[in-house]
């Protein structure tokens, strides 16, 4: 077990450092990007299963996001019944992949029957029947929530933003034979699609790839993606230990602890992101430099995309 275990982390590895290779010799095109909505770079799905819990929150500064899990038809008993939230790297890649159809086809509603396979594959995920199984819950769960993020500005003013990703869907029942394991066309919801083609964060597809085994290191890659370019040259801006933990390290009780799992996500990041300016100040946090966006700005415009600024 503990040699399986080696060679998997090897080759994890191994697929890292030739996405990076990648990555230095090329800059990212539009053929490179994936997208991910702005909202979803800076407040996240939970790292874990949260069991039967039917909502979960997450503060980080003055913005707390919330999501609630809907209840979905079981075709079987013809009951109502909760599937749970969407969580951990799946739910993450999942809901670029639908961002992205979305964008790329200028349209709403996504058939999924014949690319969600090819998207597995394409993320370096296993194709085996487990894979496909817990793509599909995470799918499931993502298109029964609700996303509420409220801003609580000086303890007595909120804003508030609700909305669904997804309006309606379709799935086939457990019993088919087909070999992608099932057949879907889902909707995304109209306000959902009007605000991701204003909040859209292109992302480098082969980054996410390399990175798609873990959910700490997608939150992170989008963070500083979202973040960096917008900084102002020659304005650096700090970010404290205290929050770092308060956005990424929701399930770690000790902060040393976090530290230690931070910095070496980062620097998996960073592999991926190279052009990332960001420096640590030694027990007290990073400084964050204006960086170019992974994806060039001028091949995103060419699809006409209105990013944020």
């Amino acid at each position: 077990m503990a040699e399986e275990k080696k060679y998997v982390r090897t080759k994890l590895q191994e697929k890292q450092i030739e996405s990076a290779i990648d990555i230095h010799g090329r800059d990212g095109k539009i053929e490179d990007a994936i997208f991910q909505h702005s909202v979803l770079c800076q407040t996240f799905f939970p790292y874990r299963d949260p069991g039967e819990r039917t909502i979960w929150e997450h503060t980080q500064g003055n913005a707390t996001l919330a999501v609630q899990a809907l209840q979905a038809i079981n075709p079987q008993t013809k009951n109502f019944e909760f599937v749970g939230i969407p969580y951990g790297a799946k739910a993450r890649l999942i809901s670029s992949y639908l961002n992205t159809k979305a964008i790329k086809s200028k349209t709403r509603i996504i058939d999924v029957a014949d690319s969600m396979s090819g998207f597995i594959k394409g993320m370096g995920l296993n194709t085996d029947g487990h894979t496909f199984a817990a793509v599909k819950d995470q799918l499931r769960r993502l298109s029964n929530s609700v996303i509420s993020l409220g801003y609580c500005e000086d303890g007595m003013n909120a804003k508030q933003v609700n909305f669904s990703i997804v309006r309606s869907y379709e799935f086939w029942g457990e019993k088919t034979k087909q070999p992608a394991l099932w057949n879907s066309t889902i909707e995304l919801s109209q306000d959902y699609f009007e605000s991701l083609q204003r909040h859209a964060i292109p992302l480098d597809e082969r980054a996410l790839k390399a990175l798609a085994n873990n959910a700490m290191a997608l939150d992170i890659y989008c963070w500083l993606t979202q973040r960096l370019h917008r900084i102002p040259f020659g304005k650096p801006q700090f970010v404290a230990w205290a929050a770092l933990k308060e956005q990424f390290g929701s399930g770690y009780d000790r902060m040393d602890k976090f530290k230690a799992v931070f910095r070496k996500t980062l620097s998996m990041v960073k592999l991926q992101y190279f052009k990332a300016k960001i420096e640590e100040e030694k027990n007290k946090g990073f400084w964050l430099y204006n960086s170019p966006s992974p994806i060039e700005m001028k091949s995103i415009s060419l699809i006409g995309l209105d990013l944020p600024k």
